[in-house]
């Protein structure tokens, strides 16, 4: 069995941990195709947020804690940047993810293309899975919001971790997807998959960016393999992060409903043949997606992966 797995952030992450840990239960291949609206280029160096998440989550390098970064990190290179005053000074580099950085940067600045850097950089972590950009081509997330009685688009790398989403909020827009290119290799990895599963991620800064690539979005969609999605919505409150900010600025309902009616049923244009919802959310119906409804806490690996192979029993 060949899975893809649609996926970014944190929760994402950590939903792979347990489509590794059935896949290789079963014997299955999984490839991850992983949101880049996130990435930024700071103080020289280009950051790859969501790549990093899962790559340091499977190769056990991730800190618990925080849920970001490295454990175990230090911040000495951001003490002595703000020595210097530099900005800006709302984004932290840790010392050790500095150097994930320098090495994609460098890559990148020698032509390699990010799935390459990608490949290379996961020979040292043995993720375990295939991980693949949702594309080489630029693509940032920007937010419309009202700064300082302005109204203007900022990167949603300062309007999350700078403001933290509490600033007057209009729109998301993702910039360069319209012309962005899948990553090398997604297109070939999602028409060979037998299933794709959308993970948990936050639904509008996660994957939606990812869907916004339009030959990306028309592999999905048009493929013979049936997708089915995994609500991040439990009780209406997000698991983790701020997806109910970013569902109330699109004026979706912040339930597990309201997310799966945003992806819609594949057979009316949408995304979806099955919607995994909590138990918590028992009755909440999608129109034309078949839905089912399991424990969807992610304790750990071994719930986790039984989330997982419910996810794969639903797309049957």
């Amino acid at each position: 069995m060949r899975i893809v797995v649609l996926t970014g952030g944190i929760g994402g992450a950590r939903f792979l941990v347990g489509v590794r840990a059935h896949a290789r239960a079963i014997g299955a291949e999984v490839t991850a195709v992983v949101n880049v609206g996130d990435d930024v280029r700071m103080h020289g160096l280009q950051i790859c947020p969501d790549l990093d998440s899962v790559m340091y989550t499977l190769g056990g390098a991730a800190d618990p804690e925080r849920g970001w970064g490295r454990v175990g990190e230090t911040w000495v290179v951001k003490e002595e940047l703000a020595k210097y005053g530099v900005e800006p000074s709302w984004f932290g580099l840790g010392d050790k993810d500095t150097a994930t950085h320098l090495v994609r940067t460098t890559m990148l600045n020698a032509g390699y293309p990010l799935s390459a850097v990608t490949a290379a950089l996961c020979e040292r972590w043995q993720p375990g899975i295939t991980m693949l950009p949702a594309t080489d081509d630029r693509l940032e997330t920007h937010v419309v919001v009202d700064v300082d009685g302005e109204r203007k688009a900022i990167h949603f790398q300062e309007w999350w971790v700078r403001h933290r989403g509490d600033v007057p909020t209009h729109n998301f827009v993702f910039r360069g997807a319209d012309t962005a290119k899948p990553g090398a290799g997604v297109v070939d990895a999602i028409g060979a998959a037998d299933v794709i599963l959308v993970a948990p991620s936050n639904p509008v800064v996660s994957i939606a960016p990812i869907l916004a690539v339009p030959a990306l979005r028309e592999a999905v969609t048009s493929g013979s393999a049936p997708v089915v999605g995994v609500s991040p919505i439990i009780g209406g409150s997000p698991v983790r992060g701020m997806a109910d900010k970013c569902l109330a600025t699109l004026e979706v309902e912040v339930s597990a409903a309201g997310v799966g009616r945003m992806y819609g049923p594949r057979a009316d244009g949408g995304l979806l043949d099955g919607w995994l919802i909590d138990t918590s959310d028992e009755g909440a119906q999608v129109p034309g997606v078949r839905t089912r409804a399991v424990p969807l806490w992610m304790r750990d690996e071994e719930t986790t992966a039984r989330m997982v192979a419910d996810a794969l029993d639903l797309a049957r």
